[in-house]
């Protein structure tokens, strides 16, 4: 699993903003990285997809609402968590956030306490839903490795071929390896060895 210290992202061309943002944080176990527009935003999601993304509304190329959909579409597996900071108040405003991906909305001026646990509580839940899909993935990848055959397998009686799913007849060897992780190492046993190579076993008799 991955455990390292949670990367948190924040994007605002004020940089008073960032600071005090970081003031607010930096007490907490979180490595910070910055972007001071939208296109600096993206390339640092490059560099490392961020545990949580604190992002501006209002900033100089796009507004933050752009940008939240232009990550929603270029890391659609990664499901980012971003967090909007802005001094818009409107329930119309708060309502596109949540429509273009957003998990929060922080008002400025900034309340300390606000900041932080909310921040807090959304970096919490994106490691859990990171472990979680890590989780998912290994119990796959177990899975994958553990086919198991299921069912009534038809075998012929006497050349003790298989029928397969879509009726033809396989060895069995075959039928195994295509539907099992086995390997197979071929040998004689001692029946097959009498019938095939009788003077060999006869001289082991004597």
């Amino acid at each position: 699993m991955d455990d390292k210290v949670p990367l948190i992202l924040i994007v605002d061309d004020v940089v008073e903003n960032v600071e005090i943002l970081y003031a607010i944080l930096k007490e907490n176990e979180y490595r910070f990285a910055v972007a001071l527009n939208a296109e600096q935003a993206l390339q640092a999601i490059e560099k490392e997809v961020p545990d949580l993304i604190l992002l501006d509304v209002m900033l100089p190329d796009e507004n933050g609402f752009q940008v939240a959909e232009r990550i929603r579409s270029g890391w659609p597996d990664r499901n980012i968590s971003i967090i909007f900071i802005t001094a818009m108040a409107h329930i119309e405003d708060k309502i596109r956030g949540f429509r273009t991906g957003g998990v929060d909305y922080i008002t400025k001026p900034f309340e300390e306490e606000e900041v932080s646990v909310r921040v807090s509580t959304h970096v919490e839940l994106q490691q859990m839903r990171r472990r979680q899909q890590e989780l998912i993935e290994h119990l796959k990848r177990a899975l994958d490795e553990v086919k198991q055959l299921r069912g009534i397998i038809p075998i012929c009686t006497r050349c003790k071929k298989i029928r397969d799913d879509g009726g033809f007849w396989q060895q069995v060897e075959q039928y195994i390896g295509e539907h099992t992780s086995a390997e197979f190492s071929h040998g004689l046993c001692p029946d097959c060895m009498a019938e095939l190579y009788p003077d060999l076993m006869k001289g082991e008799d004597t």
